[in-house]
Parts: C-alpha cells; structure tokens; sequence
C-alpha cells in the first residue's frame, strides 16, 4: 500500500527541518534572494497558471471579491519579491541567546531560540500567502507544508515550484518548501492529525476555516485572524479625533481581521458625537446598525441584534452601542470581542490606563486606530498571521513567533545529590 501524499511529504519534510535548524543564515538569505530572482523570471508562467485558476473560479460563481484575492498580475508578483527581500533583510531569531546565568554548582545556562520544526500552514485562495509563509518558515529554520485552497491550485503549484527550486539552489535542504497537490478535505484532515511529522499548524483564512481546523486538529494550532474589533469613544475624548480614528478604523480596508466591527460611544457624549460620525460614515456608504439609544439619537438606522455584537462583519457595517462609562466598555469588549484589536479613545488617563489592563485582547490602543495590528507596521516586516491566542505567540507573529527555545547547560562534572 502507497504511503499518502501526507505521509511521504511529512517524512520529507521532517528530515529536512534537522538539516534546516542548523543552516546559516548566509544561505537563508541567499536562498531569499535566488527565491526572489526567480519568481521575476518566471513571473508570465505563475500568472499563465493563475489565469486557469481565474477561469475555474468564474465558472464555479467565486464572488468578485474572492476572484480578486485570488488574482495576480505583475504589480502583485512585485510584491511578492519585495516581500522576500524584506525577510531577506531581517535579523535571523535563530540562535539567539534570550538569557544566561550561572548557578551556585557552577552550572551555566543558556536559553536559546530555536526552531519550531515542520510547520503546516493551511490557508485558502490568496496565493500570495505562499511566498510569505515559505520564506518566513525557511529564515526561521523551519520547513513548511502548505495546503492552499483548490481555487487557487494551479498557481500554488508553480509559485512552489519556482521558489523551492531555487531554495535548494543556494543549499536550503530539499523538502524544506513543499505544497500539498491533493486539494480534498480528507487531506487537508490528515494534516490536520499528522502529529508524526507536523509540530505545529497555523490556518489563514475566515472563521470558518479556522474554527475547522481547532476543532478537527491533533497538531498544537495557533488561532490566528478572526477579529471582533471594537474602538471606545470615551466622555473626555477630542470627538474630532474620535471620528477620523473610527472612519479609519472601519473604512480603510473592512474586510480584514484588524478593521472594527462595533463602535461604542459614551453616554455622555452619544448626542454630540454619533450625528458627526454618522455623517462622516455615510459618505463611505457604511451602514449602521444601533441599540435602542443609538437608534433614538440617529433616527433611520436599523436596530441591532444580539448576534450583531458577535459579527465579523467584514463589510461596510458598523454596530453602535451607547455606553454608560468605561466598565461597560470594558464588559462589553470582554464578552463580544475575539481578543484582537480594541481602542480607546480618551484625553483620561486613568480610563486608559484601566482600559488597557482590563482588556484581554492582542493589542489594545489608546487614540490609534486597530488598523495598525500588523508585522509589517510593528516593525517586524511581515507575518505569518495574527495570534488571537494566548499560549506561545500572541498578536502579529514576525519570525520570533515561529522559534521555540531550549536550554544549554554546560557543566564540569557536576552530579545531583
């Protein structure tokens, strides 16, 4: 009997992950930069590949939406390499000393970063997620699987070919990168339990996806992406500011994870401030949705509901909740939220200060918008995903977030009495 696609990639790559944790990051980096080189090159056969994808995709109905995240053209392949050459020139977290000490037998300490291993990464039809993770995973030390989404096969496989091909070229170990070709669910569910060689997977996707893959998974998994995002408009707060932070906060780009999806506003500054936002919201064709005192200070918009405050919405909708200070803030935030992003707005800074050791979320921000809970933003320089977890990584994870660590302990023959 044939060993699965699973079982021969797994063993792959877990011989090659010893090999990795131990490559210097001279041929990383170059391996980064033939990687990038490469994907120019071979950029018409990549966007050849994608545009069966794009057929496939129009046929079966994907959304407008879904067929742009699937697309690529040259612009988006540009991105791509910048994309390398920015991991390229990030500081390797391999090997890094976290702390040292010596004890009172002599023994000295060490605490080393380490690699993660093999990592599986199961995402869904943004094929640029590929180069991202393959190359975070490889600076890291860490081989990688990918099982990207069927819409998107054609291209995952030629992008997979191109910059592993040229990995190995400059000494990365082969089966370092590899893709999984089988796109059924089954598959995608033996990964998912392939504790064997996987030792740990990271799902980037919607909720569902993620939800799927907590659920089903035997590998440890980070949570990473669904966000339930929420900015506080406190009573002291410089209502100007309040508004362009929750126009930007909504509107800049809706559909990500690090957009808000409830707006909640002071009792005492409801009357003055929702009519200004409102204006400011409905030029962008935000459409609002209130508890019984937003409805009544902004007559015309639709009533939430419970499942309202639970929504991602994703979209160009906005809940609104009047407050009666910042507990109930904090109360609401604790009980809706999906502990990503959350903001206050204030000129108090006991209501920030409380604000922000009350509430449990990745990021909390005071007078910023959540847009900014992203690698690249933070200084990392990209990301494999944002933790919404608390266990190991938590919030945007640059290469740090994909190393463990171990201890090295040198003696002179010390025994334990």
């Amino acid at each position: 009997m044939h060993a699965s696609e699973i079982a021969q990639k797994g063993k792959i790559a877990k011989e090659a992950s010893r090999k990795l944790a131990v490559t210097s990051t001279k041929i990383k980096n170059e391996a980064l930069e033939r990687m990038a080189a490469a994907l120019e090159k071979n950029a018409k056969a990549i966007i050849d590949a994608n545009s069966i994808d794009l057929q496939a995709g129009d046929k079966k109905g994907l959304s407008k939406a879904l067929l742009d995240r699937l697309s690529l053209d040259g612009k988006r392949i540009q991105g791509m390499v910048d994309g390398l050459k920015v991991v390229r020139s990030l500081g390797d977290p391999v090997g890094e000393v976290l702390a040292e000490w010596e004890r009172p037998n002599g023994l000295k300490i060490r605490k080393v970063r380490v690699p993660l291993g093999v990592i599986g990464i199961i995402y869904e039809a943004r094929p640029n997620v590929t180069v991202d993770s393959a190359a975070l995973c490889m600076k890291s030390g860490n081989a990688v699987i990918l099982r990207g989404g069927s819409d998107a096969i054609q291209s995952n496989i030629e992008i997979t070919k191109t910059i592993s091909e040229a990995a190995y070229a400059a000494g990365i170990p082969k089966g370092s990168i590899q893709l999984i070709h089988d796109t059924k669910r089954e598959t995608a569910e033996e990964l998912m339990k392939a504790r064997e060689f996987v030792d740990v997977l990271i799902p980037r996707g919607g909720k569902h996806l993620i939800q799927t893959v907590v659920k089903t998974a035997q590998v440890p998994t980070i949570e990473t992406g669904e966000g339930n995002c929420h900015a506080y408009v406190e009573k002291t707060a410089d209502l100007k500011m309040a508004a362009e932070i929750v126009v930007n906060a909504k509107c800049q780009r809706p559909s990500v994870c690090n957009a808000i999806e409830t707006l909640l506003v002071d009792d005492a500054v409801a009357a003055g401030f929702l009519p200004m936002v409102r204006k400011e919201l409905a030029e962008k064709n935000v459409e609002l949705r209130g508890d019984a005192k937003a409805v009544k200070i902004l007559p015309g918009i639709k009533e939430a509901t419970e499942e309202d405050w639970r929504t991602e919405f994703l979209a160009l909708i906005l809940a609104i909740k009047v407050v009666s200070g910042v507990d109930e803030a904090i109360q609401h935030i604790n009980t809706y939220g999906t502990k990503h992003s959350e903001a206050i707005i204030t000129k108090d800074r006991k209501a920030a200060r409380k604000f922000q050791n009350e509430v449990d979320a990745a990021a909390v921000y005071v007078n910023a918008s959540t847009r900014f809970t992203d690698g690249f933003e933070y200084g990392f320089g990209a990301e494999i995903g944002i933790s919404t977890q608390k266990l190991h990584a938590r919030g945007p994870m640059g290469l740090p977030e994909l190393t463990s660590y171990k201890y090295i302990v040198h003696g002179t023959g010390q025994v334990r009495t």
